[in-house]
């Protein structure tokens, strides 16, 4: 008998049921209960008909499921038989002995395939029971053996039952709590498809619970064995990983002799499997706490006693496991030990997370004493700075703060970390401010190192509220308390601190701050500080137009934050390539990057922040309005007023920029005015880059000249003398949109072109594309310029990339200077339309191509040798498609192609009409 190892014997039935191919075949299919034998059977019962063969299916101690007298399986009939057999363990004698007869006298054209529990044969490897079989020398015999799923096999799984909402971490725990048995992936996905949320996550799998079919095979077979035998099987159930013999021996009580007997018991009787070498657990490690659950109270006490004595004595000792049994065995001083034991070991390693709850679990606990409590306490709120969100860990640290009995320098410490926890990984940072101030104000006298560290935390200028000048006196006070404190964390505190402020504001200095930091001290401490210094630059590097080096700072602060245990400052560096993506025309699947880390934080939206605006600007682009302003201020979005300032200026510039697409400049204006003043009031003037255009534009469209001027103007003086790229490239643009707006169209149009020079020196495609465009509807608006009306629509006014091009200037004959200039701006439209077509900017490839069609005004009728389009979508057509399909209404449309809303409406329903389409958004599909 030969065993399959990954070999496709399938050809072999085939050629088998063709009779005059091959001889006959027997597969004997062996599986665990749920390994999906049946399943396997029911796809093979197609093979009967593409060999026009007679399918007998047989599943064995099923009353009236064994074949007729005078059938194949009674040697009786010949030529092609396609014979499924199903779980033969359960065969009776007659059974057993009736197929005996078939396969020990096959014939040509039999294909048999047979499946078993290996575990419930009466005798191991004798599926028919002794004797063994006598298989003819012309029987091909295989043994197919039925392999848990593996992490790819579950994932798809998964996708197929949940979509998108399945996280990877779901999928992950899925394989890990099923043991990759199909039959428990597939009752869990059952519950989980039934649950609501965007997201399913690792926790939803958790609280899916134990899937009846599961729970009941595992208590059946512990019933099955005898009450002196059980004890090992609820030892398994107790550790609940797999465990060697000698180890479930000691758990169960039983003693050595006893023990030993109970387990090979529990083996044969199918109650525990051998999951390694000598290694002993449940195939599904579900069926652990169904099993735990049925164990009386007293004697499941006693069994966590034994556990936590027994991995005592393991090196390393899994501390974390062994503070699980103590409590669950009502040992709370060893419990709490062992607790404190196992989050050092983990914060140590870096595995942040993982001390964050076993220490809220066991803080949130009333009988935690007070002096333990206090030493607990700060080991929570470390980690907790350097993971990522918890709320619980704030609702935990803020009640032990609140503690009149906390010494005070305990205190002190906790509040400096709930006010960083705050701030950074929660988002409330009012709150979080405060803390951080009470914390600078009662650790100055008895710990100044952290002090200073509180301070360094102030110095901080990303988030919203206080003026930059409050940040400086800050960092003053911080690098004043650890100038002669030696302290080599406080001074990496206060060292990021001057770097991070010097970066974001473009000081000429910034970048051999930046050089300095410690990334090579040997303290641990250090460099922990050094990769979130690292990650802060990038960020700002970003901000300013760096974009080279914002790259080679996030991949030294990506390496350094994970060597040194620093999630939260590799999840801010993820938020940053996201931005560094878009800005740079990466734009090939970041959609994709976007939504997938909103997904993996669904719990954390704040630092999602980042990916939400840059997913809200991406849709934008692409003309689905509605979901731009869904990812930019729907549900789950953070308000602009409340994300760092650079995000939520550039947050608020798109949905300055989407009102004035939707013709809306009262909305648009008064979005531009609370935007500018929130970058005035923090004064750092870099930041008002990814804003200036759009909101000069629409503060000047809401016919306040005066204040678009105060705008550049005060933009202006404040980018001056500062190393900001990005910046002065955007100050180019607001001027070129001041001029366009006050009709000095040439000047206008010289701007423009400085700036898409400038974003082209920057790697900056789409912003490049914008301002060219800009440059070229200006050229077209020029004195020698003229109106022209335009399909549908009245004639159109001067404006900018929101959506409201000039008409063409005048000609002066072929050849003519006015010709050849027109034909210059055509072609430099032209190039802005594939520039917006390769990133994917739908709709400003569309918006473009309309302005270039009214240099070539429509003609009467249709020219002799033209495609009429009768069946197919003509160019205009799939251009309407397109954007309806993206999700912009008619009116939309309209003011994006100069079209009257008529003339939209009547090509979307050719456009239905013609592909078939079933709704607006089925257009999809064909265009």
């Amino acid at each position: 008998m030969t065993t399959t190892h990954g070999f496709d014997w399938q050809p072999l039935l085939r050629r088998a049921l063709a009779a005059d191919a091959g001889g006959p075949v027997l597969v004997w299919v062996e599986g665990t209960a749920g390994a999906g034998k049946s399943h396997l059977l029911r796809e093979l019962g197609a093979l009967a008909g593409t060999a026009d063969a007679i399918l007998v299916e047989w599943r064995c101690g099923a009353p009236g499921a064994r074949p007729e007298e005078g059938s194949p399986a009674e040697g009786r009939w010949e030529g092609p038989v396609l014979l499924l057999v199903d779980d033969v363990h359960l065969a009776d004698e007659d059974e057993r002995g009736r197929l005996r007869r078939v396969l020990e006298q096959p014939w040509p054209g039999l294909a048999a395939v047979v499946t078993y529990r290996p575990e419930e044969l009466l005798t191991p490897g004798l599926p028919l029971g002794p004797p063994a079989a006598r298989y003819p020398s012309g029987l091909t015999v295989l043994r197919h053996r039925m392999a848990a799923w593996d992490e790819e096999r579950v994932r798809r799984a998964a996708a197929e039952a949940l979509g998108v909402r399945c996280t990877p971490e779901a999928a992950g725990r899925l394989l890990e709590r099923s043991g990759g048995v199909p039959q428990v992936v597939v009752d869990l996905l059952a519950v989980l498809r039934e649950r609501p949320g965007e997201a399913c996550t690792a926790g939803d799998v958790d609280s899916a619970g134990v899937p009846v079919r599961l729970a009941e095979l595992a208590l059946g077979r512990t019933a099955a064995l005898s009450a002196t035998q059980r004890p090992v099987v609820w030892a398994a159930a107790v550790l609940g990983e797999p465990a060697g013999r000698d180890e479930l021996v000691a758990v169960s009580g039983l003693g050595p002799g006893p023990g030993r007997s109970a387990l090979l018991a529990a083996l044969s009787g199918a109650a525990l499997a051998e999951l390694d070498e000598g290694s002993y657990g449940f195939s599904a490690p579900l069926a652990a706490p169904a099993v735990r659950g049925a164990v009386p109270g007293p004697l499941r006490q006693e069994l966590h006693r034994r556990a936590a004595d027994v991995l005592t004595g393991r090196q390393p000792v899994p501390w974390a496991a062994v503070a699980r049994h103590r409590r669950a065995a009502g040992q709370v001083g060893g419990w709490l030990r062992a607790v404190e034991r196992a989050a050092l070991a983990a914060a140590d390693a870096g595995r942040h997370q993982e001390a964050i709850g076993l220490l809220e679990q066991a803080l949130a606990a009333a009988l935690v004493p007070p002096q333990t409590r206090a030493r607990l306490a700060p080991l929570l709120a470390r980690s907790a700075v350097l993971a990522l969100r918890s709320d619980q860990t704030v609702e935990v640290l803020t009640q032990i703060v609140r503690d009149p009995s906390l010494p005070a320098t305990v205190r002190g410490e906790l509040r400096l970390d709930l006010g960083l926890m705050l701030c950074n990984q929660v988002g409330r940072v009012a709150a979080g401010w405060q803390e951080l101030e009470t914390a600078a104000a009662e650790l100055l006298d008895l710990r100044p190192d952290l002090a200073a560290r509180a301070m360094s935390a102030l110095a901080m200028p990303y988030w919203p509220g206080p003026a930059i000048d409050v940040h400086r006196g800050w960092l003053r006070k911080a690098v004043a308390a650890t100038a002669g404190s030696g302290d080599a964390a406080a001074l990496a505190t206060a060292a990021v601190a001057r770097a991070s402020l010097a970066m974001s504001c473009g000081d000429r200095d910034a970048w051999e701050l930046v050089a300095a930091l410690p990334t090579d001290s040997p303290d641990p401490v250090c460099r922990r500080h050094a990769a979130r210094g690292l990650c802060n630059a990038a960020d700002a590097a970003v901000w300013l137009g760096f974009y080279e080096r914002a790259r080679d700072l996030l991949a030294e602060g990506l390496d350094l934050s994970a060597t040194s245990g620093a999630p939260y400052s590799e999840h801010t560096a993820l938020g940053t390539s996201l931005l560094l993506a878009w800005w740079t025309g990466r734009w090939a699947g970041l959609a994709e990057r976007c939504e997938r880390l909103v997904t993996t934080t669904a719990d954390m939206p704040f630092i999602a922040s980042d990916a939400r605006v840059v997913r809200g600007l991406l849709a934008f682009a692409e003309g689905d309005w509605g979901a731009a302003l869904s990812w930019l201020s729907g549900q789950g979005a953070i308000a602009p007023r409340s994300m760092p300032t650079a995000l939520a200026a550039t947050a608020s510039g798109a949905l300055v920029r989407l009102a004035l697409a939707r013709q809306d400049p009262a909305a648009a204006a008064e979005q531009a005015r609370r935007a500018w003043s929130d970058v005035a009031g923090k004064g750092v003037w870099v930041w008002a880059a990814e804003l200036a255009p759009w909101a000069v534009e629409a503060t000047a469209r809401a016919g306040d000249l005066p204040a678009a001027r105060a705008m550049v103007r005060d933009f202006a003086l404040g980018i001056e003398d500062r190393d900001v790229p990005a910046a002065r490239a955007s100050l180019t643009w607001s001027r070129a949109v001041l001029a366009e707006l006050e009709d000095r169209q040439q000047e206008a149009a010289d701007l423009y072109e400085e700036a898409a020079a400038a974003y082209r020196t920057l790697s900056r495609p789409y912003a490049r594309a914008l301002t060219a465009e800009g440059a070229a509807r200006c050229l077209l608006a020029g004195p020698a310029g003229r109106p022209n009306g335009t399909e549908g629509a009245a004639a159109p006014t001067p404006g900018t990339s929101s959506g409201q091009p000039a008409g063409p200037p005048a000609a002066d004959g072929p050849g003519g200077p006015a010709a050849d200039a027109t034909a210059r701006v055509v072609a430099a439209l032209d190039s802005c339309t594939r520039q917006f077509g390769d990133l994917g900017a739908v709709w400003d490839a569309a918006r473009v191509r309309a302005l270039l069609r009214t240099q070539q005004p429509a003609r009467k009728g249709r020219p002799p040798g033209r495609p009429s389009h009768a069946d197919e979508l003509s160019p205009r057509e799939g251009e309407v498609a397109q954007l309806a399909a993206s999700g912009l209404t008619n009116r939309e449309i309209a003011a994006t192609l100069h079209l009257s809303s008529r003339t939209v409406e009547q090509h979307v329903a050719r456009a239905m009409r013609k592909t078939g389409a079933l709704s607006r958004h089925d257009l999809a599909r064909y265009t």
